[in-house]
């Protein structure tokens, strides 16, 4: 399982209020979400973002409230993977129930750039940042995260199992 795509670059501490803002959480469509995603701190986001694309952050990455739309909003905007150095746990949790690929590497969080094209690979962990041809390891998924996350969330791998 592989995400390959260009960055969309953020710093520490950013909140599900950022990601999703208060104001539109009238709905649960992922569509709906989609449109707003990141608007507070990135307004052109929505008009840049493309499938496949990857966000960087930095540390405690969806900090704040517990609400599953952050991570929603970011998977239906096209995003296909969340590099960052750490994330806040609920937020965490959040993203592998409904098949956010996330992964925690210090180093390429804090080496790769905006715009820089990258390439995960979930089974070894290896991010590969192709702009500058450097190299960086994460942690692999283990097989129960990669089925959640093909699945397409928690309750289709469970249903999946019948």
């Amino acid at each position: 399982m592989k995400a390959h795509g260009t960055v969309h670059r953020y710093g520490d501490n950013v909140d599900t209020d950022v990601i999703i803002p208060a104001r539109y959480l009238n709905t649960a469509d992922p569509a709906e979400l989609a449109k707003n995603c990141m608007e507070d701190i990135d307004k052109d986001f929505v008009k840049r973002v493309k499938d496949g694309d990857i966000m960087v952050a930095g540390k405690n990455f969806g900090c704040g409230s517990s609400r599953e739309h952050a991570p929603i909003a970011i998977k239906a905007s096209g995003i296909s993977c969340v590099i960052a150095e750490s994330f806040a746990r609920i937020f965490y949790r959040n993203s592998i129930n409904i098949g956010l690929p996330i992964l925690e590497c210090k180093e390429a969080s804090e080496e790769i750039n905006a715009e820089d094209e990258v390439e995960v690979n979930f089974d070894t962990g290896e991010i590969t940042d192709i702009t500058t041809g450097k190299k960086y390891q994460g942690q692999a998924f283990p097989p129960l995260r990669q089925n959640i996350i093909t699945s397409g969330g928690l309750i289709n791998s469970i249903n999946a199992k019948g």
